[in-house]
Protein backbone atom coordinates (compact mmCIF):
# COMPACT_ATOMS: atom_id res chain seq x y z
CA UNK A 1 0.00 0.00 0.00
CA UNK A 2 1.34 3.44 -0.94
CA UNK A 3 0.98 5.54 2.19
CA UNK A 4 2.09 8.71 3.89
CA UNK A 5 5.69 9.70 3.17
CA UNK A 6 5.66 13.16 4.77
CA UNK A 7 5.27 14.39 8.32
CA UNK A 8 4.88 18.00 9.40
CA UNK A 9 7.75 19.05 11.66
CA UNK A 10 7.63 22.63 12.94
CA UNK A 11 5.71 23.77 9.88
CA UNK A 12 7.92 22.07 7.28
CA UNK A 13 7.33 18.76 5.54
CA UNK A 14 9.91 16.06 6.22
CA UNK A 15 10.03 13.58 3.34
CA UNK A 16 10.26 10.03 4.69
CA UNK A 17 10.30 8.34 1.29
CA UNK A 18 14.05 8.72 1.83
CA UNK A 19 14.80 6.88 5.10
CA UNK A 20 15.92 9.13 7.95
CA UNK A 21 18.34 8.47 10.78
CA UNK A 22 17.38 9.45 14.33
CA UNK A 23 20.34 9.75 16.69
CA UNK A 24 19.80 8.80 20.33
CA UNK A 25 20.69 11.32 23.03
CA UNK A 26 20.23 9.74 26.46
CA UNK A 27 20.43 12.23 29.33
CA UNK A 28 20.17 9.40 31.85
CA UNK A 29 22.54 7.64 34.24
CA UNK A 30 21.21 4.13 33.59
CA UNK A 31 20.50 3.40 29.91
CA UNK A 32 21.23 -0.22 28.95
CA UNK A 33 24.13 0.78 26.67
CA UNK A 34 26.61 2.45 28.99
CA UNK A 35 28.39 4.40 26.25
CA UNK A 36 25.15 6.22 25.40
CA UNK A 37 24.71 7.82 28.84
CA UNK A 38 25.29 11.57 28.66
CA UNK A 39 24.95 13.67 31.81
CA UNK A 40 27.39 16.57 31.93
CA UNK A 41 27.04 19.63 29.71
CA UNK A 42 30.28 18.73 27.93
CA UNK A 43 29.13 15.14 27.24
CA UNK A 44 25.75 16.27 25.92
CA UNK A 45 27.25 18.96 23.67
CA UNK A 46 29.79 16.50 22.29
CA UNK A 47 27.07 13.94 21.56
CA UNK A 48 24.90 16.52 19.79
CA UNK A 49 27.87 17.50 17.63
CA UNK A 50 28.56 13.85 16.82
CA UNK A 51 24.94 13.15 15.84
CA UNK A 52 24.93 16.21 13.58
CA UNK A 53 28.35 15.61 12.00
CA UNK A 54 27.68 11.94 11.26
CA UNK A 55 24.55 12.74 9.27
CA UNK A 56 21.41 12.18 11.35
CA UNK A 57 18.37 14.30 10.53
CA UNK A 58 16.64 13.89 13.91
CA UNK A 59 17.78 13.90 17.55
CA UNK A 60 15.76 11.75 19.94
CA UNK A 61 16.29 12.92 23.51
CA UNK A 62 15.24 10.80 26.45
CA UNK A 63 15.54 11.22 30.21
CA UNK A 64 13.78 8.06 31.41
CA UNK A 65 15.55 4.76 30.86
CA UNK A 66 13.17 2.17 29.42
CA UNK A 67 15.53 -0.76 29.73
CA UNK A 68 13.93 -3.87 31.31
CA UNK A 69 13.62 -3.43 35.06
CA UNK A 70 14.66 0.22 35.01
CA UNK A 71 13.88 2.29 38.09
CA UNK A 72 11.00 4.74 37.85
CA UNK A 73 12.00 8.39 37.42
CA UNK A 74 9.73 11.07 38.96
CA UNK A 75 8.23 13.54 36.45
CA UNK A 76 10.06 16.52 37.97
CA UNK A 77 13.42 14.77 37.57
CA UNK A 78 12.63 13.76 33.99
CA UNK A 79 11.74 17.38 33.19
CA UNK A 80 14.89 18.72 34.85
CA UNK A 81 17.11 16.38 32.83
CA UNK A 82 15.30 17.29 29.62
CA UNK A 83 15.55 21.03 30.24
CA UNK A 84 19.30 20.70 30.62
CA UNK A 85 19.64 18.56 27.50
CA UNK A 86 17.27 20.54 25.31
CA UNK A 87 18.89 23.81 26.29
CA UNK A 88 22.22 22.47 25.02
CA UNK A 89 20.67 21.01 21.84
CA UNK A 90 19.07 24.34 21.00
CA UNK A 91 22.33 26.18 21.64
CA UNK A 92 24.53 23.80 19.64
CA UNK A 93 22.13 22.92 16.80
CA UNK A 94 19.19 25.35 16.82
CA UNK A 95 17.71 24.15 13.53
CA UNK A 96 17.69 20.45 14.52
CA UNK A 97 14.54 18.38 14.31
CA UNK A 98 14.15 17.10 17.87
CA UNK A 99 12.04 14.23 19.14
CA UNK A 100 11.36 13.65 22.84
CA UNK A 101 11.19 10.10 24.15
CA UNK A 102 8.57 10.26 26.92
CA UNK A 103 5.29 8.60 27.89
CA UNK A 104 4.14 11.53 30.05
CA UNK A 105 1.78 14.12 28.57
CA UNK A 106 2.97 16.98 30.80
CA UNK A 107 6.59 16.28 29.88
CA UNK A 108 5.72 16.19 26.18
CA UNK A 109 3.86 19.51 26.46
CA UNK A 110 6.77 21.18 28.24
CA UNK A 111 9.25 20.03 25.60
CA UNK A 112 7.09 21.16 22.68
CA UNK A 113 5.95 24.49 24.13
CA UNK A 114 9.21 25.57 25.79
CA UNK A 115 11.84 24.11 23.44
CA UNK A 116 10.12 23.65 20.09
CA UNK A 117 10.42 19.87 20.11
CA UNK A 118 8.90 18.62 16.85
CA UNK A 119 8.00 14.95 17.52
CA UNK A 120 6.77 12.98 20.55
CA UNK A 121 8.05 9.41 20.77
CA UNK A 122 5.93 7.43 23.27
CA UNK A 123 7.05 3.91 24.19
CA UNK A 124 3.67 3.20 25.80
CA UNK A 125 1.38 4.16 22.91
CA UNK A 126 -0.63 6.31 25.30
CA UNK A 127 -1.20 3.41 27.70
CA UNK A 128 0.80 4.87 30.62
CA UNK A 129 -0.81 8.32 30.56
CA UNK A 130 -4.40 8.63 29.36
CA UNK A 131 -3.85 12.35 28.72
CA UNK A 132 -1.23 11.71 26.05
CA UNK A 133 -3.52 11.32 23.02
CA UNK A 134 -5.57 14.50 23.73
CA UNK A 135 -2.32 16.37 24.43
CA UNK A 136 -0.82 15.32 21.10
CA UNK A 137 -4.01 16.45 19.36
CA UNK A 138 -3.70 19.87 21.03
CA UNK A 139 0.01 20.23 20.29
CA UNK A 140 -0.34 19.28 16.59
CA UNK A 141 2.95 17.39 16.48
CA UNK A 142 3.81 14.03 14.89
CA UNK A 143 3.42 11.11 17.28
CA UNK A 144 5.43 7.89 17.32
CA UNK A 145 3.00 5.17 18.41
CA UNK A 146 4.96 2.24 19.82
CA UNK A 147 3.73 -1.15 20.96
CA UNK A 148 4.78 -2.42 24.38
CA UNK A 149 3.37 -5.29 26.41
CA UNK A 150 3.49 -4.28 30.09
CA UNK A 151 5.75 -1.56 31.48
CA UNK A 152 9.53 -1.12 31.51
CA UNK A 153 9.51 -2.55 35.03
CA UNK A 154 7.80 -5.84 34.08
CA UNK A 155 7.70 -6.12 30.28
CA UNK A 156 10.34 -8.84 29.98
CA UNK A 157 9.17 -11.10 32.83
CA UNK A 158 6.90 -13.34 30.75
CA UNK A 159 5.75 -11.83 27.43
CA UNK A 160 3.10 -13.98 25.73
CA UNK A 161 1.21 -13.75 22.46
CA UNK A 162 -1.03 -15.99 20.42
CA UNK A 163 0.50 -14.37 17.35
CA UNK A 164 2.79 -11.44 18.02
CA UNK A 165 2.36 -10.01 14.50
CA UNK A 166 -1.44 -10.21 14.59
CA UNK A 167 -1.69 -8.74 18.08
CA UNK A 168 0.61 -5.82 17.30
CA UNK A 169 -1.38 -5.21 14.10
CA UNK A 170 -4.65 -5.20 16.06
CA UNK A 171 -3.15 -2.85 18.64
CA UNK A 172 -2.10 -0.39 15.95
CA UNK A 173 -5.48 -0.53 14.22
CA UNK A 174 -7.26 0.38 17.46
CA UNK A 175 -4.85 3.08 18.61
CA UNK A 176 -4.50 4.72 15.18
CA UNK A 177 -8.28 5.05 14.98
CA UNK A 178 -8.37 6.66 18.44
CA UNK A 179 -5.74 9.17 17.34
CA UNK A 180 -7.54 9.88 14.08
CA UNK A 181 -10.80 10.48 15.95
CA UNK A 182 -8.99 13.16 17.98
CA UNK A 183 -7.67 14.79 14.81
CA UNK A 184 -4.02 13.70 15.02
CA UNK A 185 -2.65 14.01 11.49
CA UNK A 186 0.90 12.65 11.63
CA UNK A 187 1.39 9.17 13.08
CA UNK A 188 4.52 7.00 12.89
CA UNK A 189 4.36 3.32 13.86
CA UNK A 190 7.03 1.53 15.92
CA UNK A 191 6.55 -2.24 16.52
CA UNK A 192 8.53 -1.94 19.75
CA UNK A 193 11.38 -4.39 19.32
CA UNK A 194 12.49 -5.57 22.76
CA UNK A 195 9.50 -4.13 24.60
CA UNK A 196 7.55 -7.05 26.03
CA UNK A 197 8.85 -9.52 23.44
CA UNK A 198 11.02 -12.61 23.59
CA UNK A 199 13.97 -13.08 21.26
CA UNK A 200 11.80 -15.10 18.85
CA UNK A 201 8.97 -12.57 19.04
CA UNK A 202 11.42 -9.89 17.91
CA UNK A 203 12.60 -11.91 14.92
CA UNK A 204 9.04 -12.82 13.95
CA UNK A 205 8.19 -9.10 13.91
CA UNK A 206 11.32 -8.41 11.88
CA UNK A 207 10.39 -11.07 9.34
CA UNK A 208 6.97 -9.45 8.89
CA UNK A 209 8.03 -5.79 9.20
CA UNK A 210 6.94 -4.99 5.66
CA UNK A 211 3.42 -6.24 6.51
CA UNK A 212 2.96 -3.13 8.66
CA UNK A 213 3.04 -0.99 5.52
CA UNK A 214 -0.62 -1.94 5.11
CA UNK A 215 -1.43 0.96 7.46
CA UNK A 216 0.00 3.44 4.99
CA UNK A 217 1.99 5.11 7.77
CA UNK A 218 5.73 5.65 8.24
CA UNK A 219 7.61 2.98 10.18
CA UNK A 220 10.23 3.66 12.84
CA UNK A 221 12.46 0.87 14.11
CA UNK A 222 14.60 0.80 17.22
CA UNK A 223 16.86 -2.24 17.23
CA UNK A 224 20.18 -0.56 18.00
CA UNK A 225 22.43 -2.71 20.23
CA UNK A 226 19.40 -4.41 21.78
CA UNK A 227 19.24 -7.86 23.33
CA UNK A 228 17.83 -9.35 20.11
CA UNK A 229 21.36 -8.79 18.78
CA UNK A 230 23.69 -9.50 21.66
CA UNK A 231 21.79 -12.37 23.27
CA UNK A 232 21.44 -14.14 19.96
CA UNK A 233 25.15 -13.72 19.27
CA UNK A 234 26.34 -14.31 22.83
CA UNK A 235 27.98 -10.90 23.19
CA UNK A 236 27.19 -7.60 24.96
CA UNK A 237 25.61 -4.26 24.00
CA UNK A 238 29.13 -2.87 23.56
CA UNK A 239 29.91 -5.60 21.00
CA UNK A 240 26.61 -5.39 19.12
CA UNK A 241 27.41 -2.85 16.41
CA UNK A 242 27.94 -5.34 13.59
CA UNK A 243 24.72 -7.19 14.34
CA UNK A 244 22.89 -3.88 14.65
CA UNK A 245 24.03 -2.81 11.20
CA UNK A 246 22.82 -6.12 9.77
CA UNK A 247 19.40 -5.50 11.33
CA UNK A 248 19.31 -1.92 10.07
CA UNK A 249 20.00 -3.17 6.55
CA UNK A 250 17.17 -5.71 6.79
CA UNK A 251 14.79 -3.08 8.17
CA UNK A 252 15.59 -0.67 5.35
CA UNK A 253 14.98 -3.40 2.78
CA UNK A 254 11.60 -4.06 4.42
CA UNK A 255 10.52 -0.45 4.23
CA UNK A 256 11.63 1.25 7.46
CA UNK A 257 11.38 5.04 7.19
CA UNK A 258 13.26 6.02 10.36
CA UNK A 259 16.13 4.22 12.09
CA UNK A 260 16.56 5.14 15.77
CA UNK A 261 20.25 4.50 16.44
CA UNK A 262 23.19 4.88 18.77
CA UNK A 263 25.73 4.70 15.93
CA UNK A 264 24.80 7.32 13.39
CA UNK A 265 27.66 7.01 10.89
CA UNK A 266 27.16 3.29 10.38
CA UNK A 267 23.39 3.68 9.96
CA UNK A 268 23.91 6.48 7.42
CA UNK A 269 26.29 4.23 5.49
CA UNK A 270 23.76 1.36 5.48
CA UNK A 271 21.11 3.78 4.21
CA UNK A 272 23.36 5.00 1.42
CA UNK A 273 24.02 1.46 0.24
CA UNK A 274 20.34 0.45 0.26
CA UNK A 275 19.18 3.72 -1.30
CA UNK A 276 21.73 3.39 -4.11
CA UNK A 277 20.65 -0.18 -4.76
CA UNK A 278 17.00 0.82 -4.84
CA UNK A 279 17.70 3.62 -7.30
CA UNK A 280 19.07 1.12 -9.81
CA UNK A 281 15.73 -0.73 -9.71
CA UNK A 282 13.60 2.31 -10.58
Amino acid sequence: MQGTTYINVNGSLLDLSVPRVMGILNVTPDSFYAASRMQTEEQIARRVEQIRDEGAEIIDIGAYSSRPGAADVPPAEEMERLRQGLGIVRREWPEAIVSVDTFRADVARMCVEEYGVAIVNDISGGEMDDRMFPTIAQLHVPYVLMHMQGTPQDMQKAPRYGSVVEEVMQYFAKRVQQLRDLGVADIVLDPGFGFGKTLLHNYELLAHLDDFRIFGLPLLVGVSRKSMVYRLLGTTPAEALNGTTVLHTICLMKGANILRVHDVRQAVEARKIITTMNETME
